[in-house]
């Protein structure tokens, strides 16, 4: 096994970790909230500074809480064609003129 090899094996063991240990973690730090999102350090700061997303602030360092970031992620769920038409549906039963 060649060095190139050894260092990507010992990169993705150290991505398996981090992402088990977030999985079990209620409180993240802003570096797990960067690998739980994908949004990169930065991205998350400027978040952060204009109050988009959830956080907390403790010793000038900045924590999540795992369940708030998941919530935050889906709350601008985009409906399905199927929930458009059942919406529509059921507005014109409701809204039918005699």
């Amino acid at each position: 096994m060649s060095s190139e090899e050894y260092k990507q094996i010992n990169s993705r063991l150290d991505r398996i970790e981090q992402l088990t240990l977030i999985g079990v973690k209620n409180v993240l730090s802003l570096e797990e909230t960067a690998a739980l999102t994908g949004f990169s350090v930065g991205h998350l700061y400027r978040l952060t500074s204009q109050k988009q997303i959830p956080h907390f602030k403790k010793n000038r360092k900045l924590y999540f809480r795992k369940a708030d970031i998941e919530e935050w992620l889906t709350e601008n769920r985009v409906l399905t064609n199927s929930d458009i038409e059942n919406k529509a549906t059921t507005y014109m039963a409701i809204h039918k003129k005699h």
